[in-house]
């Protein structure tokens, strides 16, 4: 059997001795899109977080791999070589870095030496084009000032240009108007379409079903209290709109 994906087995972490990931077990492959829903404080967030490698969360259990590649005996850094990318919740503000430069690191940092000053620039107009982004935009500096929608298609932008094999989107929808989300929504569907982006896997954390109506998820996990309670297709997040995750509590004798 094929090794590839971003698999996750039995994994248990926590943070300052609190044991938040009580055994999590799902696997995402190349080209499909999870979305892991659930409850504030069902440990959406530690996943993402202890995936890639926060300092501040302890996994105690359970392994990860990349296409086979153990990732929690690598450094953050090292992680994101191997191909993982998050999205994180409350980008930081970095003034004085410009958008363009912070790209150019980013991407030589996981690609040494692959695009000349020249290509990359091409291909950060391109992008920019293509997520329907002003390229006076490369000039500003890193979130600072940005809105909300302006801080979400800068990640998408991130995306576009490093084309990881698999990226968490942690909460992107968090505090987004619906033409951010629809923005959101095209820019993955951007990268999915091409060549280069097409095997990449996501995995969306979500609290709420609306960021789904505009990236449509070929499986849908719902944790509570640290667990994968229950997974489905779509139609799984629909219910949750619907009814609410107190069904899913109560059908599957989870304590939130």
């Amino acid at each position: 059997m094929s090794d590839r994906g971003l698999r996750i087995a039995g994994l248990r972490a926590g943070v300052a001795g609190n044991e938040i990931l009580k055994g999590i077990d799902l696997t995402v492959e190349p080209g499909k899109i999870h979305a892991l829903m659930g409850p504030n404080g069902s440990g959406k967030s530690t996943l993402a977080f202890s995936l890639t490698g926060h300092p501040h969360y302890h996994v105690s259990a359970g392994t990860a791999t990349l296409d086979g590649e153990d990732l929690l005996g690598l450094s953050p850094d090292k992680r994101a070589r191997a191909g993982l990318f998050l999205s994180f919740q409350y980008p930081a503000a970095i003034p004085g870095v410009k958008v363009a430069n912070f790209l150019r690191a980013a991407r030589q940092a996981e690609r040494p030496g692959d695009l000349t000053p020249a290509a990359f620039r091409t291909m950060l107009f391109e992008k920019m084009d293509l997520l329907g982004m002003d390229t006076a935009f490369a000039g500003r500096y890193l979130n600072d000032g940005f809105s909300g929608g302006e801080k979400k298609r800068l990640e998408m932008l991130q995306l576009a240009m490093l084309v990881p094999k698999y990226a968490i989107l942690d909460e992107t929808d968090s505090g987004l108007d619906v033409d951010a989300l629809k923005d959101v929504g095209d820019a993955v569907a951007s990268l999915r379409a091409s060549d280069e982006g097409r095997d990449t896997g996501f995995l969306i954390i979500t609290h709420y079903p609306r960021i789904l109506q505009h990236i449509a998820p070929d499986v849908v996990h719902v944790m509570i209290d640290g667990r994968i309670a229950t997974t489905g297709g779509a139609e799984l997040a629909h219910r949750i709109e619907r009814d609410g995750y107190d069904a899913i509590r109560a059908e599957f004798g989870a304590l939130a």
